[in-house]
């Protein structure tokens, strides 16, 4: 996996290390992924990628192989404006004032916040498989609740939730993935063993629980600043979700993000939640057309 790429690690404030890759040559690209995972699930698409875009796969902090800071009062060490200025940091070392962002799951939300508090940044911006986390709690029902369980037992309070994983993290992260429409047959051993080697590091536990404890509170905060003001997203926005997908299920996806932003397109994918994984085909055209043309109608 990722045998063009170079392993790099971006030394940031305050004692901040974001790990992750960097390959091929071309317009910037930015990728960052979801939970429970790390950058290695863009491994599907990475080399083909590789041959059109200058692509930097990061570790969001908490996960993969970057730092894992301290939990605080209002979560705001896993803001996700806190891990959008990691992004733009690690751009900005490596020479990239402007740049296109894909991104999945909590990633994408990263994302999200980036393109909101940066907007002059992001050139065109691709996110998979959600939709806007304020428009997604404030829209929760019965059946989103029970098919996304884990967004209402990591934000409980610590340290429940961090002794429950920490018991057994691989436990926990194939329950995760695995409870999906796509089972665990989506993914390659490789990465799997990968995974499991990341959530099993200490501290692990305690930022993904932090991460979701931001979401659901200071994360809402600034969302609804930004609505009250109308604040938007104004790059190019093509977003894409799993037709199999608990978010297709209880969400019109493209009706939320059209709220949410002034240029948006987007259609699903026949997959379920992990596209990059389940359909990295589809993804890599999607990815050409949108990248070198902008949004689809």
């Amino acid at each position: 996996m990722f045998e063009s790429y170079e392993s790099r690690r971006f030394a940031l404030p305050q004692g901040m290390v974001i790990r992750g890759r960097i390959g091929g040559s071309g317009p910037p690209l930015l990728l960052l992924h979801g939970h429970p995972q790390t950058h290695v699930m863009w491994h599907r698409v990475a080399q083909e990628l590789a041959h059109d875009f200058s692509v930097v796969a990061l570790d969001l902090r908490g996960y993969g192989d970057s730092s894992r800071p301290p939990a605080d009062a209002v979560h705001a060490s896993y803001s996700k404006r806190a891990m959008a200025q990691d992004a733009i940091a690690v751009m900005a070392q490596l020479g990239h004032t402007q740049f296109d962002i894909c991104a999945h799951d909590r990633g994408a939300r990263v994302a999200h916040r980036l393109a909101l508090d940066h907007p002059q940044r992001v050139l065109r911006m691709m996110l998979l498989d959600i939709a806007p986390t304020l428009a997604m709690y404030e829209g929760t029902t019965e059946a989103f609740a029970r098919a996304y369980w884990h967004w209402f037992f990591l934000i409980q309070p610590p340290p429940l939730p961090e002794r429950l994983i920490e018991s057994n993290p691989t436990a926990y992260l194939r329950t995760a993935m695995g409870r999906r429409h796509a089972g665990l047959g989506a993914f390659d051993p490789q990465a799997m063993g990968e995974y499991e080697r990341c959530i099993a590091q200490r501290g692990s536990a305690t930022a993904i629980c932090e991460d979701y404890r931001a979401s659901a509170s200071i994360d809402l905060d600034h969302d609804r600043a930004d609505r009250a003001a109308g604040v938007r997203v104004v790059a190019p926005l093509r977003v894409l979700w799993g037709a199999h997908g608990t978010v297709a299920h209880c969400f019109d996806v493209l009706e939320l993000w059209q709220a949410a932003a002034t240029q948006v397109a987007g259609r699903p994918l026949d997959c379920g939640h992990y596209i990059a994984e389940e359909q990295p085909l589809a993804l890599l055209g999607e990815m050409r057309q949108f990248f070198k043309q902008g949004v689809n109608e």
